[in-house]
Formats: C-alpha cells, sequence, structure tokens
C-alpha cells in the first residue's frame, strides 16, 4: 500500500514525468485500485504492454511507483505501486529556472485539462449511469474575499477534509461504492 503521507514535488524532471497524460493516468489507478503489473495496466488502459512497460519504469526512476516483488508469482512478473497516496507541487518551487519554470506552467495546464475533462466525461455519460447518483454529483463555486494568507487557510482546510474522506476506514457494510473524482481550485479572479 502506498504511504499515506502527501509527497511534495520539488525536481522539474519528476514534475515533467508525472504530469504525462498517460502516466498521470497509471499513479491514479496505481493509487484508486492498488498494485498491478504492465499487462493489467495495458488492459486497463488500452494500451500496448510494452508502451505501459516503457511509462512505469520512468516513473519508477523518478520514485513515484515501486516495484512490489512480493505480488510477483515468479521471477519474470513485476508488480508496481505508489510510493505516495497523493502528489503536490508549487509552481513557486520552479520560478528561479526558466526551464523548470516552463515545465511548471505546462504540468498545471496538463493538470487543469485534466480536472476538466474529468468532468466533461462524467456530464457526457449516458443518462441512465448519471441517474444512478442523482443529485449526489456536484459542482460549486462562491465567490469570497480573502487574504493570500486566507486563501492558504481555506486550502490547508480542504486539503485536511479531502484527507480525511482518502483516509476513512470503509464500512463493510455491504453497499458498493464507486471511485469519485473531486477536485477544488481557489484563484484569484474578478467576476
Amino acid at each position: 500500500m502506498a504511504n499515506s503521507e502527501i509527497r511534495t514535488v520539488t525536481d522539474s524532471r519528476v514534475l515533467a514525468a508525472m504530469s504525462h497524460p498517460l502516466r498521470r493516468r497509471l499513479i491514479d489507478i496505481l493509487i484508486v485500485e492498488g498494485p498491478a503489473t504492465a499487462s493489467m495496466l495495458a488492459e486497463r488502459t488500452g494500451q500496448a504492454a510494452a508502451n505501459i512497460s516503457h511509462h512505469l519504469r520512468v516513473l519508477g526512476s523518478c520514485a513515484l511507483i515501486e516495484e512490489a516483488p512480493e505480488l510477483a508469482r515468479d521471477r519474470r512478473e513485476r508488480w508496481w505501486r505508489p510510493v505516495s497516496a497523493s502528489l503536490r507541487w508549487s509552481s513557486r518551487d520552479f520560478a528561479g529556472d526558466p526551464a523548470s519554470a516552463a515545465v511548471a506552467a505546462a504540468a498545471e495546464s496538463l493538470n487543469l485539462d485534466f480536472h476538466m475533462n474529468t468532468v466533461r466525461a462524467w456530464y457526457a455519460a449516458p443518462e441512465a449511469e448519471q441517474e444512478v447518483w442523482s443529485d449526489t454529483a456536484f459542482s460549486m463555486d462562491k465567490w469570497l474575499r480573502l487574504t493570500p494568507d486566507e486563501l492558504a487557510k481555506l486550502s490547508h482546510e480542504l486539503s485536511a477534509l479531502f484527507q480525511r474522506w482518502a483516509g476513512r476506514e470503509i464500512p463493510d457494510d455491504g453497499q458498493r461504492r464507486e471511485t469519485v473524482f473531486v477536485f477544488a481550485h481557489g484563484v484569484p479572479a474578478r467576476p
């Protein structure tokens, strides 16, 4: 199982590796569904196993994932698991170097695309699938008047709330639980 701590990424090479859309998806699958082999991930993503193996090696070289040899049935089988349950970065950590700042800007853009595409896919899902979740899927926004310190406090409170829900013990009550993607952004803006 992945370490439950949030890893802060400050190396632009690691940020570039984790921002690649397929690698992002592989990390997410490993975090949500648990350890897997390249062939299992290839089946899950519709990609060639050789392509998945390449991306797993890149993620492994950046210590974003690690091998889980205790799961292998033989010496040829390679299982992978995430090193941390969550990743974060701040563009501020990459501001001193123009190349690193460009990587951070690209990572932010790709991350926002991922967020928006995930929500768009939900709204494009068949009506029967949406009906099961009726009024539970949500979108919310609010205009607030905050100082930078207050926005930082709100960010920490939301992060703690997300961590509490992510780390809770899942009840053994026989109910089926689906994966749910939740995200929030708080940025200075004008209406």
